[in-house]
């Protein structure tokens, strides 16, 4: 272990309000300024916010609405995606990707993944993609961009535009070029879990091409240009102006919280071949070719004891979450698509293996060396009870 101690206080998963609490004046007296402005959307902070998110992702183009999963119908929407065309996607991930889909009478198609990032396996991609095919969706999971390089080079070839679930990745890159920055349309959350995370719901969209961006600023706002006069059926899909006052000061902070989470994560890793325990389960693993932000840190526990183990957490006070249990593909509202166990065996075990451990950027080094002890603890026993 490391010189410091394993605590005796809980551990959670995440810890929103010791981010925040430090912060606090700053982000009060940001909320004062708007509540004494009156201007409660449209607010100059909103602008501002669009400007800092795309010069951290590179593109010309960002706008500001109501939530990652918003951003993600809204380009879809703006790419005119329509009822029984092809969205491919991976089925590892939060449902909020395929449900965009969805929503709009589209049929999510979903592919396997590369069971080392968790990210849409580039030859499945290809082998999906039929004549119906109208758009990709990769997902940079966790923090780790896909491999953006080939996705976009299957787009290019089959003329698919490509829209990147940045949701997890703000500020991660993958050949130095930024999330968000690779595909059509780049899709950012602010939810409160994510990197950059607000007080509640918000969501960004990023783009390189003028045409897009004000097709995707009129479809969140009803697809009104002028007032009351309505181009396109839209939505009401509005970041208001406190949630980017909020965040103004916190992206201030991004590269810092990166940095620290970057930090845990390699701490973990260290600890976990000290005490030899990485022999027992499969550590994250990076990428060369990318930066990780580090949304969640993942450990992959086979043999059955991804439960056990977090149920041994738990009894200890710390903190765990399983992205995710269940694949999409085999969730009941997808049912009709008619996916079944064994579709999907990367993905399914996965889901069958995944614990995700506390990784935020106050996390303590005591915090995290109690962690790895609850893990050691728990494999001695199991060892223990073998051995008998």
């Amino acid at each position: 272990m490391s010189n410091s101690k394993p605590t005796s206080s809980p551990v959670p998963l995440l810890d929103v309000n010791r981010g925040n609490r430090p912060l606090r004046d700053q982000i009060m007296a940001s909320i004062a300024e708007v509540v004494d402005s009156g201007r409660f959307l449209h607010g100059p902070q909103v602008g501002e916010l669009e400007c800092t998110v795309a010069g951290i992702c590179e593109t010309s183009q960002a706008i500001a609405c109501a939530s990652g999963s918003d951003a993600l119908l809204l380009a879809l929407m703006a790419l005119d995606i329509q009822s029984g065309d092809e969205v491919i996607c991976p089925s590892f991930t939060f449902f909020a990707t395929a449900s965009a889909v969805s929503r709009l009478g589209a049929i999510p198609v979903f592919v396997d993944i590369d069971p080392k990032t968790y990210n849409l396996c580039p030859d499945e991609v290809a082998a999906n993609v039929t004549s119906r095919t109208k758009a990709i969706i990769p997902v940079h999971l966790f923090g780790q961009c896909a491999s953006m390089d080939k996705i976009c080079a299957i787009g290019a070839r089959h003329r698919i535009p490509i829209i990147e679930d940045a949701a997890q990745a703000i500020g991660a890159k993958y050949q130095d070029k930024p999330a968000g920055s690779w595909g059509d349309i780049g899709c950012l959350s602010f939810y409160p879990t994510k990197n950059l995370g607000g007080m509640g719901d918000g969501g960004m969209m990023v783009c390189n091409n003028q045409i897009t961006s004000a097709k995707l600023r009129l479809l969140a706002s009803h697809g009104m240009q002028p007032r009351y006069y309505h181009k396109l059926v839209g939505i009401n899909s509005r970041l208001d102006t406190i949630q980017a006052a909020i965040l103004n000061v916190k992206i201030a902070h991004l590269q810092k919280y990166a940095e620290k989470r970057a930090s845990h994560a390699q701490r973990y890793a260290e600890l976990f071949a000290g005490e030899g325990l990485s022999e027992y389960f499969e550590l994250p693993y990076q990428t060369p070719e990318a930066v990780h932000v580090w949304n969640q840190y993942s450990i992959r526990v086979p043999d059955g004891l991804r439960d056990p183990l977090r149920k041994h957490l738990t009894d200890m006070g710390i903190g765990s979450e399983v992205y995710y249990p269940v694949p999409l593909h085999l969730q009941e509202c997808f049912h009709d698509l008619g996916y079944f166990v064994g579709t999907l065996p990367k993905t399914e075990r996965a889901s069958r293996e995944i614990l995700n451990l506390p990784i935020y950027p106050e996390l303590t080094e005591q915090e995290q060396d109690t962690v790895v002890a609850g893990i050691k603890r728990f494999y001695a026993a199991a060892s223990s009870s073998k051995a008998a």
